[in-house]
């Protein structure tokens, strides 16, 4: 499969990108965070996104999906990064149903998926139990009680936690923190009894929320994949989930490169645009390199999952994406307030809105430095 957008995939980009400047621009996610909004995202939007066949692009169509593939889903979550527009499109599409769709039973697939590309249901991932990106370090214990399961523990930073209707969660069957083996994954209810959720205020003002199970009856059914072996569906999800974000991320450094070129265009100083300094010239082709390296990166990474390479092919693209889109972010977002000066710190501009995005972004599912020591060890160093 080359390693470029064909006539159908650039047309969805294009829908993309008038749909969401014109329905779902900075403006939106503004307006939203100045009203504390209870759901963090418009609902008549993600109504829109829906119809428009976005959250059923990577799924098969027997399951109600496009069978459209990654890639298609890339573009659209690209032009979602150019405006942060706000929606469960990740949490939802990219990080659970790409479990479901991964582990799931028959019965599974048949009851969520569909559901999921309808835009009935809203599903997440609870795996963080630290401040730091650790898949396998699940302390929250899964106890067999009768025909099923008693959860107990914490999760935190679990996306869109506190608006979705079903949480697919880690927890540990046997093992301890740390171990590959013993983690199982636990498809339950939010409103289930003894399940507290706690929104968070992210500072990018993303959805999330801490969430903390007592004593949480589960069935034994609710077993995504196999008892003790969730790592085998959590270690594929993970790395399409790192190359959605890397999509989105990307969308958004492009964006904000953009806006400070203009901005160098049009801000004059000693009466010449301050574009036409040397300096500046040097530190905007820098970034200009970086962003082409990042946009390679990412189309690299999609293709390889709609050609189902191998799964060690596909976590060496998901780390060195994630690593490398996550160090442009880190550039861009940064130089962007810098070469905006002292405005660029104001709420009146859009451009702090990239620089506090690029701060969780580069944190999800793991930083920089996590993805380039994982590179390594893949690589066997």
């Amino acid at each position: 499969m080359p390693m470029i957008l064909n006539e159908e995939q650039n047309m969805l980009k294009d829908t993309a990108k008038n749909f969401c400047a014109n329905n779902a621009p900075i403006g939106q996610l503004r307006k939203l965070r100045d009203e504390d909004n209870a759901d963090g995202f418009d609902r008549d939007t993600w109504a829109s996104m829906v119809e428009l066949g976005w959250a059923g692009i990577p799924f098969p169509e027997e399951h109600g999906g496009l069978a459209f593939g990654y890639k298609g889903l890339g573009v659209v979550t690209e032009e979602t990064g150019r405006t942060l527009a706000p929606s469960p499109l990740y949490a939802t599409v990219w990080v659970a149903g790409t479990a479901v769709n991964i582990g799931g039973s028959d019965v599974q697939k048949s009851e969520l998926l569909p559901r999921i590309a309808a835009g009935e249901l809203l599903m997440t991932l609870a795996l963080e139990e630290s401040h730091r990106h650790s898949p396998y370090g699940i302390t929250m214990t899964a106890v067999a009680s009768g025909d099923g399961y008693t959860l107990d523990g914490r999760k935190t930073f679990v996306l869109d936690g506190h608006v979705a209707d079903k949480l697919i969660v880690a927890a540990r069957t046997s093992g301890a923190s740390g171990d590959r083996d013993g983690i199982t994954l636990f498809i339950v209810d939010r409103t289930a009894a003894g399940v507290e959720v706690t929104r968070t205020r992210m500072v990018d003002s993303r959805n999330a929320a801490n969430i903390a199970f007592n004593g949480v009856s589960v069935a034994g059914e609710s077993i995504l994949g196999v008892k003790d072996n969730g790592a085998d569906v959590l270690d594929p999800t993970l790395d399409i989930a790192r190359i959605g974000i890397a999509s989105e991320m990307l969308g958004s450094l492009q964006e904000c490169f953009e806006r400070t070129i203009e901005y160098l265009k049009e801000r004059k100083q000693f009466g010449v645009p301050i574009g036409s300094f040397q300096a500046l010239k040097h530190r905007a082709a820098d970034m200009f390199c970086e962003v082409e390296l990042s946009k390679s990166c990412v189309l690299e990474a999609l293709t390889a999952l709609d050609e189902q390479r191998d799964g060690e092919e596909i976590a060496k693209l998901a780390s060195l994406t994630k690593a490398k889109v996550g160090e442009t972010y880190h550039l861009v977002s940064r130089e962007g307030i810098q070469m905006h000066g002292g405005i660029g710190m104001t709420d009146e501009f859009d451009i702090g809105f990239f620089i506090k995005r690029a701060a969780v972004s580069e944190q999800t599912f793991g930083d920089v430095n996590f993805h380039r020591n994982r590179y390594g060890e893949l690589e066997g160093y």
